[in-house]
């Protein structure tokens, strides 16, 4: 009897692993679909994070734009309404007669240094004057035309007066040059 029941078990096992392999493999379609589900998952996530790895890169990269055009430009509104005192201090030392120069020549001298001191200031915030010359061509980025006369002996583009100096700051232009230019076509 005891084979028997020996030989049952062993029927019995077998049955049960039949009926497992037959589980199986009902089961193995929905086991692939759920790996293909989860490996789509991971992909969409994957794809999410390097998005969002990306715009985090490129805010890094507009935040350091931004502040370094901060640090440069900042103060260009204030450099600009500084200019007007740039051009009065200038008129007055050039209107300046020698006789004047002889009665108030401390007063002079030290509106002179004070203009010198307002380039150099300038000039370390990145501030530079552009200074054309009578006779420079005209270049439509740093100067700007007041007027056009038909003067003999010139070149049609030819600065003929210069009106007011510009200026930069860094690479923008702040103010253009205010110039005259030649329309003489001789």
């Amino acid at each position: 009897m005891a084979e028997r029941n020996e030989d049952r078990f062993l029927d019995d096992i077998a049955e049960v692993e039949a009926e497992e392999e037959a589980r199986m493999a009902e089961d193995a379609p929905q086991e692939q679909d759920e790996v293909e589900t989860l490996k789509a998952e991971r992909d969409a996530l994957q794809d999410k994070f390097m998005r969002a790895l990306a715009d985090a890169e490129n805010a890094r990269k507009r935040a350091a734009k931004e502040r370094t055009e901060a640090e440069n430009y900042g103060g260009s509104k204030l450099a600009r309404d500084m200019l007007p005192v740039f051009d009065n201090m200038k008129r007055a030392v050039e209107s300046v007669t020698e006789e004047q120069r002889e009665v108030a020549g401390p007063l002079i001298e030290g509106i002179e240094l004070t203009m010198r001191e307002l380039i150099k200031v300038f000039e370390k915030h990145g501030i530079r004057v552009i200074d054309p010359q009578v006779g420079d061509r005209f270049d439509p980025r740093q100067h700007e035309a007041m007027f056009e006369a038909p003067l003999p002996g010139t070149k049609q583009g030819d600065i003929i007066q210069v009106s007011a100096q510009g200026f930069m700051l860094h690479d923008r232009i702040l103010r253009p040059a205010q110039v005259g230019v030649s329309s003489f076509q001789g």
